[in-house]
């Protein structure tokens, strides 16, 4: 069984691209035009347009570290975690838009909140910190086999 981001396959190293480009557009339009984002941050959140600025390095960082593979694995849960942690805010801003009903609509909004767990397994996956569901479907395949030997020829 292979370590976790030691199988380096086309789909990952394409998603790893893809992932790296959209983080840093992100991070670039949260340094470019900061505006737009500090008005979705949550009132509890302290002094948001140091906040969007910091987020907007962290995004161009995690992009950056994404591509060197020193710093991939690193990258990789760095932005899983960034993406856990900016979650209140996109629900904050689905919040204000829906109940305003300005900005906005549920078609952007809905799947946007669905997508952010695959957006947190795609820098995951992408960066090789983990494997799954592959690694997943490798082990489910030897478990039920009768011997580990010959699930190998299979």
């Amino acid at each position: 069984m292979a370590i976790a981001g030691q199988d380096e396959g086309r789909p990952r190293k394409v998603a790893r691209l893809v992932l790296a480009v959209l983080f840093l557009a992100a991070g670039v339009l949260h340094l470019a035009i900061p505006e737009p984002f500090i008005g979705i941050v949550p009132d509890w959140v302290p002094v948001p347009r140091l906040t969007v600025l910091a987020t907007g390095l962290c995004e161009i960082a995690g992009a950056a570290g994404l591509m060197l593979p020193p710093l991939r694995r690193a990258a990789g849960i760095g932005l899983a975690l960034y993406a856990v942690c900016v979650w209140p805010a996109n629900v904050h801003h689905m919040v204000m838009d829906l109940s305003s009903g300005t900005g906005l609509s549920a078609w952007y909004h809905i799947p946007r909140q669905f997508a952010q767990p695959l957006i947190i397994w795609w820098a995951l996956w992408a960066s090789g910190a983990i494997d799954w569901p592959v690694r997943l479907i490798r082990w489910r395949g030897r478990r039920n086999s009768p011997t580990r030997s010959s699930s190998r020829g299979a």
